[in-house]
């Protein structure tokens, strides 16, 4: 987020200045493609002091924003997050951004028409997940698939940290009764979504086969992520929807678009059951699975 943070305030500071990105990479003597992979605030961009300066001199900053730019620079070369041990092995590049958002959010909305959302899947449910053919790991990377399964486990911290995020979840029905490996790994997986939804912090909600047509079924499966205020109450980030796919994802952040992504949210979570007959049918499922 500091990265994507830094990025904008660039961009802001290019256009106060008057400066297409066009004619200020070529005033910075970059490519064009470079200038945009900064302001995007990409992973493998390195914020070098020298680069930065260069930057703010052209764009005539003052002395408050070089201050606040510089040391916002020199954070993201200093910080190292956790999940960077997983890149390269178990963490696909276009999914570091996410990972990134994720643990910056206060609030995470997602929906899911197949699977049990990651942060609440348990360790045997996963790993029936990785066995299956995936555009991110090869089937005979086992190493990679291990280092994948760990990660998934290690953010489900993140719902018990200090100061953890909201997280709403609808899923489809079809999610509980959909076998993923035994009877005995769905059983203890839906008993992992109950205890999961007895946290303050975490909704569940099942959009049931009898609520019919839906705007999700049109979607498909989403997450939207709001970010915290800072003490005027303006957001420090936009919010996010983010939407996956086997080789690759999408991050949308414009207006108009999470907008659509929160109208379709708002029709599916009323035509869902509510959080208690959720859980009774959770519980319901959990207890067919147990005596088949």
């Amino acid at each position: 987020m500091l990265r994507r943070q830094l990025g904008r305030k660039l961009e802001a500071l290019r256009k106060a200045a008057g400066l297409t990105m066009e004619k200020a990479a070529e005033d910075l003597d970059r490519a064009r493609a470079t200038l945009y992979r900064i302001e995007s605030g990409a992973e493998n961009v390195r914020f070098r002091a020298a680069d930065v300066k260069e930057m703010l001199k052209l764009y005539g900053a003052s002395d408050e924003d070089t201050e606040l730019v510089l040391a916002m620079a020199a954070a993201t070369r200093e910080n190292k997050n956790w999940w960077h041990d997983y890149i390269g092995s178990g963490l696909p590049r276009w999914f570091q951004l996410y990972i990134g958002l994720e643990a910056a959010a206060s609030n995470i909305r997602q929906y899911q028409a197949e699977l049990v959302p990651g942060l609440l899947q348990t360790r045997a449910y996963a790993e029936q997940l990785f066995l299956m053919p995936s555009g991110a790991i090869e089937a005979e990377d086992r190493d990679g698939q291990e280092r994948a399964i760990q990660l998934r486990v290690e953010r489900q911290a993140l719902l018990t940290r200090f100061s953890a995020p909201q997280l709403s979840v609808i899923i489809n029905e079809a999610v509980l009764r959909r076998p993923v490996g035994s009877t005995t790994i769905m059983a203890e997986q839906l008993q992992q979504i109950l205890k999961a939804a007895e946290l303050p912090n975490v909704t569940v909600q099942v959009l049931t086969f009898s609520a019919g047509l839906h705007a999700g079924a049109m979607s498909g499966a989403f997450s939207i992520l709001e970010f915290p205020r800072d003490g005027n109450g303006r957001e420090v980030e936009p919010p996010v929807a983010y939407l996956e796919a086997a080789t690759g994802a999408i991050y949308l952040d414009k207006s108009h678009e999470t907008a659509a992504y929160n109208a379709i949210w708002a029709d599916m979570a009323g035509r869902a059951l509510n959080p208690s007959r959720s859980k009774s049918l959770i519980q319901q499922v959990a207890e067919e699975y147990s005596r088949a």
